[in-house]
């Protein structure tokens, strides 16, 4: 049945009517992944020589011991990013005489073929058998070998429930990207933890005592098992509906309630973002982004640089607005004409688009106040960035969504997903990012940046002020380019 399956797989891509672009896309994700791997495997085979290097006081095995869980757990997070759910349409076989268990077995262990699992191979593997087959004997190599791949699959499998329990619950993605984070910075900022010592804890004791192995083993197969339990519970479509209908109407917000049809819209707006995969994806990097100030405040060479702040405060106040915005009405594409026949008023439409925008630069700026933490100026040109976004940068990425005719399919994941990508993304970002530089540098040329940002900070509240008027303007360019909008949004 297993074979079955994945024949009409082959057949429903090949007679897909996108299959030449699906097999153009998969060939430069081939490229891609096998770049990758060839890098990984030049620093598998060197890893001796990279290990040396950086950790010179202690032996070869004590410091590989030390990295391993340190990668396992930038990998779990690129995994939440990056990997793919296995999916089949199991509507088809539900009414015939086959049994669930298969149906489900079949789905859980195609989640294995995944490029992930390739990774640990080739990074690890060369230096197991350069340098711990040789010190340690082909006991502990072994050993080596089956905890790698016992990890591997518990990364593997621990990664598709957090996301498939995600899909129903999109507070769960943020939870977990949330408690990552936190452990990162209590290692490798706060120092609170040591997550080198806590790895040679286990790889360590399994030197000596090569039976440790089977704990990882006995982890994935846990793993494994969670995930097709989870899966066999949640195989019909009628219990899979039952569980995501838990957010409440529109009209139950109590303070998108008093924005009238402008906030039930803006409900609708949120319910759509936590209930796909794209469009989630772009809150949750909004979110990730919001440590982008922590790369680069308190360097010596960019405590001075108000220029470099100015970039940085309209990133993290403004990020969801260029990251969701430039695909502002093709979110909406698969009901998009249902839209335009139906009663919405396209002027709250737009409206509901600069509430929204508004709603999460303000929550983007608020959960910036921490960096006050290097100097009050940095939160004062955070604000006066927040002020730009919500005044000219909203404006411009809605008048270049009215450019963007492309559709997008929700569900698809947003890692090396380039639906809906054209050439008005590639266009947007000269506007975004250059022309609060064009008002700022002539005074910071002249030494008065402090009237650039003053300049800059006017400009942003002239354009919240004049909100109604562009509201306008961009409706009446929409409605010259509609029927464009519409009818690309048809073709899938």
């Amino acid at each position: 049945m297993i074979s079955t399956f994945f024949s009409h797989e082959l057949k429903a891509f090949w007679r897909s009517k996108n299959t030449g672009k699906s097999i153009a896309v998969r060939i430069v994700m081939a490229v891609l992944i096998l770049y990758m791997l060839l890098n990984m495997l030049l620093v598998g085979f060197f890893m001796d020589k990279f290990l040396k290097h950086f950790f010179p006081n202690d032996s070869l095995v004590f410091s590989f011991c030390g990295i391993i869980l340190i990668y396992y757990l930038f990998e779990l997070f690129s995994r939440l990013q990056l990997q793919e759910l296995p999916t089949l349409r199991v509507q088809p076989y539900l009414q015939l005489p086959i049994k669930r268990d298969t149906i489900v077995g079949y789905l859980a262990l195609t989640a294995m073929f995944s490029v992930f699992n390739l990774w640990p191979v080739i990074l690890f593997f060369p230096f197991i058998f350069k340098v711990v087959l040789h010190d340690a004997g082909g006991t502990v190599a072994l050993a080596f070998i089956i905890s790698i791949f016992g990890i591997s699959i518990f990364n593997n499998y621990l990664a598709l429930y957090i996301k498939r329990k995600a899909n129903l619950n999109g507070w769960i993605f943020l939870m977990v990207a949330a408690v990552m984070v936190l452990i990162g910075l209590s290692d490798f900022m706060w120092h609170l933890i040591s997550i080198r010592n806590i790895s040679y804890l286990f790889f360590g004791n399994l030197i000596h005592h090569p039976v440790l192995a089977l704990v990882p083993v006995l982890l994935g197969a846990g793993m494994f098992y969670l995930n097709f339990i989870y899966l066999k519970q949640n195989l019909y479509l009628e219990e899979l509906s039952a569980k995501k209908d838990k957010y409440k109407s529109s009209t139950e917000f109590p303070i998108l309630s008093y924005f009238g049809a402008t906030g039930d819209l803006v409900a609708n707006e949120i319910k759509l973002m936590l209930r796909n995969k794209r469009p989630r994806s772009s809150l949750v990097m909004s979110l990730l982004f919001l440590f982008y100030g922590l790369i680069f405040y308190g360097k010596p060479g960019l405590k001075d640089s108000d220029g470099f702040k100015v970039f940085v405060g309209m990133f993290m106040t403004g990020f969801f607005i260029i990251s969701y915005g430039q695909f502002m009405y093709s979110w909406q594409a698969s009901h998009f004409d249902g839209l335009m026949v139906s009663k919405v008023n396209f002027t709250n439409f737009l409206k509901g688009k600069y509430l929204l925008f508004t709603v999460a630069s303000t929550a983007a700026f608020l959960l910036t106040i921490p960096y006050v933490y290097f100097g009050w100026h940095v939160l004062l040109i955070h604000f006066i960035m927040y002020l730009w976004n919500l005044g000219v940068s909203v404006t411009i990425v809605l008048y270049f969504a009215n450019r963007n005719a492309k559709r997008i399919d929700l569900s698809r994941g947003a890692s090396f997903n380039w639906e809906g990508v054209g050439a008005s993304q590639l266009l947007i970002g000269l506007p975004l990012y250059i022309t609060p530089y064009i008002i700022y540098l002539p005074f910071a040329i002249i030494k008065h940046s402090g009237l650039g940002l003053a300049a800059i900070a006017v400009i942003g509240i002239a354009g919240i002020l004049t909100r109604n008027y562009w509201i306008q303007v961009l409706e009446a360019d929409f409605y010259k380019r509609k029927f464009k909008i519409t009818e690309g949004f048809r073709n899938k």
